[in-house]
């Protein structure tokens, strides 16, 4: 049974290698090199996200989801887990209650554009550069109003 909950301090390090695992079998367009470089800007953000959660199952995490001010910040499920619903129930979990979302997604990422898709996700905008100004577009999506998610899920 998967669950959710708040994450803690000692969840860093294996929601680094969530990550990773999760960005190494989506993320096709990056280079080893830019994986490794975009990690380090991952660990500098996980302990500053206000409002982190992960899913658990069986005493192990399988995913996680951060948001902002109502935008996603980040969203991966780990790549031996993914498939399962992980991804839909944390993005659930943060959905409820607010009255729009949004989100980014690299413009490289099918897996990434379908699952925000079929979630009920429009664009809105378009940017050359990721958050640190690297050249990997993004996609600027939203979600309105929150319940049209839950028809989705």
């Amino acid at each position: 049974m998967i669950s959710i909950r708040a994450a803690i301090d000692t969840d860093y390090s294996a929601l680094l290698e969530i990550w990773r695992r999760s960005v190494e079998a989506t993320h096709e367009f990056l280079t080893p090199a830019d994986v490794d470089v975009i990690e380090q800007d991952v660990a500098t953000y996980l302990p500053q996200m206000s409002d982190l959660r992960v899913a658990e199952e069986g005493g192990q995490l399988i995913g996680f989801i951060a948001i902002e001010n109502d935008t996603v910040e980040m969203l991966f499920v780990d790549a031996l887990a993914q498939g399962r619903g992980i991804g839909s129930a944390l993005l659930a979990s943060v959905v409820t209650g607010r009255e729009s979302i949004r989100v980014a997604v690299n413009e490289q990422n099918p897996s990434g554009r379908n699952f925000y898709a079929v979630k009920g996700f429009t664009e809105i905008g378009r940017s050359e550069t990721d958050g640190e100004g690297r050249a990997f577009p993004l996609l600027h999506l939203h979600l309105a109003p929150a319940q049209a998610y839950q028809t989705q899920s």
